[in-house]
């Protein structure tokens, strides 16, 4: 994985970073601090674009579901049957719903929209939502860091026997078709002979 970075530059990791971090991207978050960690990527810049990203995507999701939120919702039943999970949990634990559906998986991009449709106050969203996403960057980039630090050794290790084993299975996998087109073909063969 870094030789594919290292081979396109950083800018790539960065790009991939922002992109995943504008959905459910946890994983592509603490892979980039785990980069980070190895020194290819630098963990003040990965921290920056998570945390931009996280807070521009629900913060556009929030104003989409304040203006569109009914119309989407009885558009998408799939959404509106999500929104009812939300809705509740909303209603239950106002506060801290808010700062902490980016941790609850299956809800985290649904739920901005369904609390700007539920009526929550623009400013106090907006509070709560950059609190939010400090919070989110923090945790997400500072543990993939801090796992990069504690693994950093075995998972290059399982990087570099993937690519050995890699070649190996390249190696059967084209023998086996090689093989299988060979019996293919000589049973095509001794067919047309026995008509």
């Amino acid at each position: 994985m870094i030789e594919f970075f290292t081979t396109h530059g950083p800018w790539l990791a960065y790009v991939i970073l922002f992109l995943g971090s504008l959905v459910e991207g946890e994983s592509i978050v603490l892979t980039a601090s785990f980069l980070a960690y190895t020194g290819f990527l630098s963990l003040p810049k990965v921290m920056t674009i998570a945390f931009v990203a996280t807070l521009f995507a629900d913060q556009t999701l929030f104003y989409v579901g304040r203006f569109y939120g009914p119309g989407l919702l009885e558009r998408y039943p799939k959404l509106k049957e999500k929104s009812k999970r939300v809705f509740a949990l909303l209603h239950k634990y106002n506060t801290p719903f808010i700062l902490g559906f980016r941790f609850v998986y299956g809800i985290r991009t649904a739920s901005p929209l369904i609390i700007g449709a539920a009526g929550v106050d623009i400013r106090r969203f907006t509070i709560l939502n950059f609190c939010a996403a400090v919070i989110w960057t923090v945790i997400s980039c500072l543990g993939g860091y801090f796992l990069g630090y504690l693994f950093a050794d075995v998972i290059e290790d399982v990087i570099h026997k993937v690519g050995h084993y890699q070649k190996i299975a390249f190696i059967g996998v084209g023998s086996f078709l090689v093989i299988g087109l060979g019996i293919f073909y000589l049973r095509k063969k001794w067919r047309e002979k026995k008509r």
